[in-house]
C-alpha cells in the first residue's frame, strides 16, 4: 500500500474536472480552508444523505470562509443529474481519470461485498487549512453527523 498523505501533509494538486466543464484543483483554494468530501457513488442512499447533508450546511461553512468540495469518479454529466435532482448546494467535482486524486491519497481501494472484490471509493473527509496542509482526516466516514462535525472541525481552525 503506498502512502497515504495524512495530517500536516500537503493535499496532492490533481486537476478535477467539474460538471459544467473545466477544472479545479485543490491549490486553487489557497488562502482559505477547504473542505473535500470523497464518496462513493451519485445518487446511492449514503452518498446522496453525505450531499445533502453538506448542502444543508453550505451556507454555514461559506460564513466561516470554509470552502467546500465533494468528489467522486461519477462523470461530470452524472454530477450534473445528481446535482438537480437533489438541489445540492455543495460543489462538486469528478476524478474520473485513472491515477487521480483519489488514486495519489490511496483512498481508491480494493473493496469486497458480497464476496465480490471491485475498486471503490473508501468515503473520506479532508479540512484542508488555508496553506493547503491537510488539518484533520475522517476515514471511512459514517454519514449521520458527518457534515455537523466536519463544519465544528473547520470552525476551530
Amino acid at each position: 500500500m503506498h502512502n497515504r498523505p495524512d495530517v500536516g501533509d500537503g493535499m496532492p494538486d490533481v486537476a478535477l474536472e467539474k460538471p459544467a466543464g473545466g477544472t479545479v484543483k485543490p491549490s486553487d483554494f489557497r488562502g482559505q480552508p477547504l473542505v473535500v468530501f470523497f464518496y462513493p457513488k451519485d445518487d446511492t442512499p449514503g452518498c446522496t444523505t453525505e450531499n445533502k447533508d453538506f448542502s444543508e450546511l453550505a451556507g454555514d461553512f461559506a460564513k466561516t470562509g470554509v470552502a467546500l468540495l465533494g468528489v467522486s469518479k461519477d462523470l461530470p454529466a452524472k454530477h450534473q443529474k445528481f446535482i438537480a435532482k437533489h438541489g445540492l448546494a455543495a460543489p462538486l467535482a469528478s476524478d474520473s481519470v485513472e491515477n487521480g486524486l483519489a488514486d495519489a491519497l490511496g483512498i481508491w481501494v480494493e473493496k469486497n461485498m458480497y464476496g465480490r472484490t471491485y475498486m471503490g471509493m473508501e468515503r473520506t473527509t479532508y479540512l484542508l487549512d488555508g496553506e493547503g496542509r491537510i488539518a484533520r482526516v475522517w476515514r471511512k466516514v459514517k454519514v449521520k453527523g458527518h457534515a455537523a462535525e466536519v463544519l465544528e472541525a473547520a470552525k476551530a481552525l
